[in-house]
């Protein structure tokens, strides 16, 4: 009887142990499916999601930069700006001593008033010319009428042979001091491009006494360098006062601050839905609590590799396969107050393609 009972004791004893082993069991199975379960989701959703950003840290912004020089040479006269300083579009950055260029600007314009003098001159001896030939031709009508008359007259024996023959030699030589005056009236002519009544400022000499003017104006004028867009000077200690500067020697740089951009270097294999205009986040090592809003500008039709001085050229079967990076160029929105941007930084880009990946990819 008590050994009956005692086990009953016991049955009811376990009964709660096995149900909180069941549960133990089951809790267990559950949070293994589960996570099974979420890996699988969080997998398919980064997969699905992962075909829609273009990401590299293989940028860096760029700007326009430029060597100032200018063709014309020189004694520099003065150097206004200074290393690192903010300038303007159309700012004096240094100058060339002016005496020089001056004097062959004053010599150019004395040239060109020279070259109208010669013009009217010319004009005139043209007009002279004519009056001169028409003077002989007058001349040979009288000596052809006086050899035609003794002519006549010597028949009748009215003059003598010697007369007669005096008035031909007389017509001869008039008639040939004729053709030499309309030679010279010619002659002018030519001078003034066959058109006598011409304005001065047609006349070929004119014009090129003109271009020589006009050079020596714009020698003058690049004798003062100015800048071409809105930039920041550097190593300007380069150029000091008084030094020679020949043209086209190398003065100091500039580089802009309007035109700044980033230059990124996806892999081939990103950039399958990128395309122009789409927008971009970008961050910048310097900056790294701040993103930039960008877009696309342009993705480079041909990689580096293609401009490179000898490109690959994989023309045998021993060849290494290598990921190609093309070049993708990123306009930046820039707002007023934004911090500066420096040619040179590092940056990040993820690009929004708006590309979403489905199931259906998968079969």
């Amino acid at each position: 009887m008590s050994q009956a009972v005692s086990r009953f004791r016991d049955d009811v004893a376990d009964r709660p142990r096995a149900g909180a082993r069941s549960r133990r069991k089951l809790v267990r199975w559950t949070l293994m499916a589960g996570g099974v379960i979420a890996v699988v989701v969080g997998g398919g959703a980064w997969w699905l999601a992962g075909g829609r950003w273009v990401d590299t840290d293989d940028a860096y912004v760029q700007a326009d930069s430029m060597t100032v020089s200018t063709d014309v040479s020189g004694i520099v006269a003065s150097i206004p700006v200074h290393e690192g300083e903010a300038v303007a579009k159309g700012q004096v950055l240094f100058t060339l001593d002016p005496q020089k260029f001056r004097i062959a600007l004053d010599n150019a314009q004395a040239d060109l008033a020279q070259t109208r003098l010669n013009i009217e001159s010319e004009k005139a001896d043209y007009q002279a010319a004519l009056r001169n030939a028409d003077s002989r031709r007058q001349q040979v009508n009288a000596d052809q009428a006086t050899y035609d008359r003794y002519a006549a007259l010597v028949k009748s024996h009215a003059v003598t042979q010697q007369e007669t023959d005096d008035a031909r030699y007389k017509l001869a030589a008039d008639q040939q001091a004729l053709s030499a005056a309309e030679a010279q009236a010619r002659a002018q002519l030519a001078k003034l491009d066959g058109n006598p009544d011409a304005r001065v400022e047609d006349m070929p000499s004119y014009k090129q006494a003109q271009a020589r003017l006009d050079e020596a104006k714009r020698e003058m004028d690049h004798s003062v360098v100015r800048a071409p867009y809105d930039g920041i000077v550097t190593q300007v200690n380069k150029l000091q006062l008084g030094m020679y500067l020949g043209a086209s020697t190398a003065a100091f740089g500039l580089v802009s601050t309007d035109h700044v951009w980033v230059e990124a270097q996806p892999k081939e294999t990103q950039l399958t839905h990128a395309k122009a205009g789409d927008p971009v986040d970008v961050t910048f090592d310097i900056y790294p609590d701040r993103t930039f809003k960008g877009t696309v500008q342009s993705i480079a039709p041909a990689t580096d590799q293609n401009f490179s001085l000898l490109p690959a050229e994989n023309s045998s079967g021993n060849w290494v396969k290598v990921v190609q990076r093309i070049p993708v160029r990123v306009r930046l929105d820039l707002k007023p107050g934004d911090p500066p941007m420096r040619a040179g930084m590092s940056a990040d880009i993820d690009i929004d393609t708006g590309h979403a990946r489905s199931l259906s990819d998968l079969f």
